[in-house]
């Protein structure tokens, strides 16, 4: 990779269900007076942008919590409606706290499955793509189609982190660039890093994006980074660490394990 590099944040308007996402970053980037997109480009592309746009955005006037539902709606001050499309978002419901549920989702990780309001119209929920790397990949195509560009896109979302406060950007899909990079492999023969020495390259640079995105009302979802050098190619999808592998949830399943074998619980 360069040692320095471009974040361009282009806003929008509205974005409806239906919406032409590909030719909306377009116009948005000719809109900024920025420059043609060239080969070797990133695209960062909000998650609650694209899934809008795919007709994801849910109305709480029409779901119907069921029992389960209510039960956790109660435990953790949540709006059961909310709590029922997390159930249906999610894989599975690890816990929670007041006014979030932790899931696995995908083989990731998150807080109420991604399900979000904070750039849906009120008394809406978005929840994520239905296949964020699907999604990257086809506007990734659909950019080498209308520009003649081989580029990188990323789908990317916001996310906490264990024990630290405030929100940072991470890539739910990836297309055309690596997005984790064997960084310590290539300096250091030792095999004793099992926790370390990859660089998650396309979080990395969803993070870059965010600065440019924000959290709020900025109203810019597209973000064109630029100078990086990463290698362009037909690859996709974020991998993923499988859950006993992982060492958050490794020691959340060992304690669990191991409260059910002194409490007596199955």
């Amino acid at each position: 990779m360069n040692q320095c590099f471009t974040v361009i944040g282009m806003a929008s308007g509205l974005i409806q269900k239906g919406d032409d996402i590909t030719g909306r970053l377009i116009g948005a980037l000719e809109n900024s007076g920025g420059t043609p997109i060239r080969d070797g480009d990133i695209l960062v592309l909000a998650e609650s942008m694209v899934a809008t746009a795919e007709g994801r955005l849910v109305s709480l006037d029409t779901i119907t919590a069921s029992p389960l539902a209510c039960e956790l709606a109660a435990t953790y001050r949540m709006d059961p409606r909310e709590v029922e499309i997390v159930l249906q978002e999610s894989d599975e419901i690890i816990g929670g706290i007041p006014g979030f549920l932790l899931c696995m989702k995908g083989g990731t990780l998150l807080p109420n499955a991604g399900v979000d309001n904070s750039n849906a119209p009120q008394g809406c929920l978005v929840p994520l793509p239905a296949d964020p790397n699907a999604s990257a990949q086809r506007i990734r195509t659909e950019i080498r189609e209308r520009c003649k560009a081989d580029v990188g896109v990323i789908i990317a979302d916001s996310r906490v982190h264990s024990m630290r406060s405030g929100c940072c950007g991470i890539a739910i899909g990836c297309a055309g660039i690596p997005a984790v990079l064997d960084a310590y492999r290539k300096h250091n023969s030792s095999e004793n890093n099992r926790f370390g020495g990859e660089l998650a390259v396309a979080d990395c640079i969803a993070s870059a994006a965010e600065l440019v995105m924000g959290e709020s009302d900025e109203g810019i979802p597209f973000t064109l980074v630029r100078g990086l050098g990463l290698p362009v190619s037909n690859r996709s999808g974020v991998p993923q660490v499988d859950v006993n592998d992982c060492l958050y949830m490794g020691v959340v399943r060992e304690q669990c394990e191991n409260h059910e074998k002194l409490t007596g619980r199955r």
